[in-house]
């Protein structure tokens, strides 16, 4: 193969992998996996008390949104939102980059990044027909 075209196969296949990084290729079933096993990390953060963990765990802009509306730095600030520990899993939802995770007694809702999926709203109660209610939540 020339070095022309053996550099055009190479930057293909790269960029082919950055854009399933970036889109979240991968099977359902991965990434189904991959978002329980988040809220698990999570859970046991709020079971423990674990601030930095916790924190840790947040999309940016939820951290952003705990910050400002707290007034204080998201350690300070992710522990006085008492999130309920919420139990067994009961279903995953993952459409695209998001997915929604239901325990007992809390709903979770989350986003992939670069990173690993990340926590935007937690401490969620559905209202009916109206969105959820989320105690911890992005702007």
């Amino acid at each position: 193969m020339r070095d022309g075209r053996r550099s055009w196969v190479l930057a293909s296949a790269l960029t082919l992998a950055l854009a399933c990084a970036v889109s979240g290729c991968g099977s359902v079933d991965a990434r189904r996996e991959a978002a329980r096993v988040a809220v698990a990390r999570f859970e046991q953060a709020v079971r423990a008390g674990d601030a930095a963990a916790l924190c840790g765990a947040l999309a940016p802009g939820t951290r952003e949104e705990l910050e400002l509306s707290g007034q204080a730095t998201c350690a300070a600030s992710v522990l006085g939102e008492d999130l309920p520990y919420g139990g067994a899993g009961r279903h995953v939802d993952v459409h695209g980059r998001q997915a929604r995770v239901v325990l007992e007694k809390d709903t979770v809702f989350l986003s992939q990044f670069p990173d690993g999926w990340k926590v935007v709203a937690a401490g969620c109660l559905p209202q009916g027909e109206r969105p959820y209610r989320c105690s911890v939540k992005g702007s």
